[in-house]
């Protein structure tokens, strides 16, 4: 266990074409209150880009220092691997924690075999007592497990979208990090990027979602929740069946096989609330669930229901904000 000054967690942040990621954020929230458990510092990395700018937005609370490698412009497998496991090796902590993003699972396993770390990806809730209690979920998040790790130093990649982001001003120290970054071992390189299948629209970056799920029974339908998008000004997402069925893209589908979002408002629109869907959006700040089943499963995660036929709520709701 590491006593007070000594680094219990050392958190890697994510970004993407000169962006954090979101989950960077989140990543505080979860890595801080996994320090406090362990009794030590929180320190954050962040390889590669812009790292100084990178490491003045996280400078937040709860940061005690943040680690820049200077080396490349986007990621690189081999350097991220590489410099993390320097990092881990310089500074010892207790737990090295990753995001589960498309990056993280892609050099975490790796620094985890370099190291002969014990590795617990995915989870979505962590606790200590003396080890790692990590909670993850199972059969499409059916299930619940819980894993225990007594082994130390510990690698963990967190589900984004589980844990509030941390934003407030912090006093962290900054110190740019060098390492034998030999170009010679790092035999890949980026040439450039290329969004695949990206849409016409992120529903990752919206602040408020109207979501549609089955409720609108016929494709002809969707013209009455355009309707209601254009009057609130709000991003159109929706549930997979939408999707399979042809009437939306791919790029607005919500859950665990479209998008994880967190808005400031998810309107939820005929959706029964299947935990597919739910792991995507649960981290929403206000959930608005619309349903004329009572017992539907979204209402137990919204913040605000309306029992009630969507034909009749929402233009109802279309001429309030008209």
């Amino acid at each position: 266990m590491s006593a007070d000054g000594d680094v219990a967690v050392l958190g890697v942040a994510d970004h993407r074409r000169g962006e954090l990621r979101d989950v960077s954020f989140e990543l505080v929230t979860a890595c801080r209150e996994l320090a406090d458990a362990v009794g030590g510092e929180l320190h954050l990395a962040v390889v590669a880009g812009d790292v100084e700018r990178f490491a003045e937005m996280l400078d937040v609370e709860g940061v005690d220092a943040v680690h820049t490698v200077d080396e490349g412009e986007e990621f690189n497998h081999d350097l991220y691997a590489a410099a993390t496991a320097a990092l881990v090796e310089e500074l010892d902590p207790t737990a090295l924690v990753m995001p589960n993003s498309v990056n993280g699972l892609d050099y975490a396993p790796a620094v985890a075999n370099a190291l002969d770390l014990p590795l617990v990806s995915d989870a979505v809730g962590l606790s200590y007592d003396g080890g790692l209690e990590a909670t993850r979920e199972m059969y499409g998040s059916k299930v619940e497990t819980t894993v225990a790790v007594d082994e130390e130093p510990f690698a963990v990649t967190v589900r984004g979208g589980e844990w509030p982001p941390t934003d407030a001003p912090g006093e962290a120290e900054i110190r740019p990090f060098a390492f034998d970054a030999d170009e010679s071992a790092f035999p890949s390189r980026v040439l450039g990027f290329e969004e695949v299948g990206g849409g016409d629209v992120d529903i990752a970056d919206a602040e408020f979602l109207v979501s549609i799920g089955r409720g609108i029974e016929e494709e002809e339908n969707l013209d009455l929740i355009y309707d209601l998008v254009e009057a609130t000004g709000a991003t159109l997402s929706s549930s997979r069946p939408l999707v399979d069925n042809g009437w939306l893209d791919p790029a607005r589908q919500v859950g665990q096989s479209g998008k994880q979002v967190t808005p400031d408002v998810y309107l939820a629109i005929g959706i029964s609330g299947a935990v597919q869907h739910v792991a995507g959006m649960k981290g929403s700040e206000t959930i608005i669930a619309v349903n004329d089943d009572p017992n539907a499963p979204i209402f137990d995660i919204a913040d605000y229901g309306v029992v009630g036929d969507l034909f009749e709520v929402v233009p109802a709701l279309i001429e309030q904000f008209e």
